[in-house]
């Protein structure tokens, strides 16, 4: 399951979709929204995407996760709009045999998704904005 949402994330519903009877190990990992970077105060962030694409780009790095685990399930949410303090901004979430490949699976796609996908991040302080981790 791949999605972008303007909804808050489910984590209940994700940790239901990711359970599998030969599942040993569900990997969660929980991108949420902190309230300062590089010394600076965050107000709120904004997350923009062009979703046809970051959608079937997300698709691409999660079937290469297929090949390369032998994952049961595979879960990929990403938020888009506007985020608040401490809200959940993307969930990834892995269930496989054994823990160490869900380890694996799971930083692999989120560190892929950070370096590929169409999903820009405005970071908004106090006293100005700027976009970062724009990718292609």
């Amino acid at each position: 399951m791949i999605a972008l949402t303007k909804d808050p994330i489910d984590l209940g519903s994700a940790y239901k979709f990711l359970q599998a009877d030969g599942a040993g190990a569900i990997d969660l990992f929980l991108g949420v929204v902190r309230d300062n970077t590089s010394a600076r105060s965050v107000d709120r962030l904004e997350y923009e995407a062009y979703d046809r694409m970051a959608i079937s780009e997300m698709q691409k790095i999660v079937d290469e996760a297929h090949r390369r685990w032998p994952i049961l399930r595979c879960l990929v949410i990403h938020r888009t709009g506007l985020l608040r303090i401490g809200e959940m901004a993307v969930l990834i979430g892995v269930s496989t045999p054994h823990r160490a490949d869900a380890f694996e699976a799971t930083r692999y796609i989120i560190d892929t998704i950070k370096q590929t996908v169409p999903i820009w991040k405005k970071e908004v302080f106090s006293d100005g904005e700027v976009w970062v981790n724009a990718t292609p």
